[in-house]
């Protein structure tokens, strides 16, 4: 089920939004803004996997034995 979201934003804004739609094929601006939250998603768990990787080259990591250990976090 989907929700209608209102934002704001100033008229410079809408036109490059608009002309980032027209220019990329999206059929609306929910499907570019659905599109830039799943790439900000993306970008974030990228970002969780390198900090665990450095915090695992520091030793600050724990090894996990299950994948039980790994649901309860």
């Amino acid at each position: 089920m989907r929700t209608v979201v209102n934002i704001s934003m100033m008229p410079k804004l809408r036109k490059e939004v608009d002309a980032i739609v027209k220019e990329h094929n999206y059929s609306s601006v929910s499907e570019f803004f659905r599109d830039a939250m799943r790439a900000w998603k993306n970008a974030h768990l990228v970002s969780e996997l390198h900090q665990s990787r450095r915090e695992a080259m520091m030793g600050k990591s724990k090894k996990l034995t299950s994948l039980k250990e790994l649901r309860s976090k």
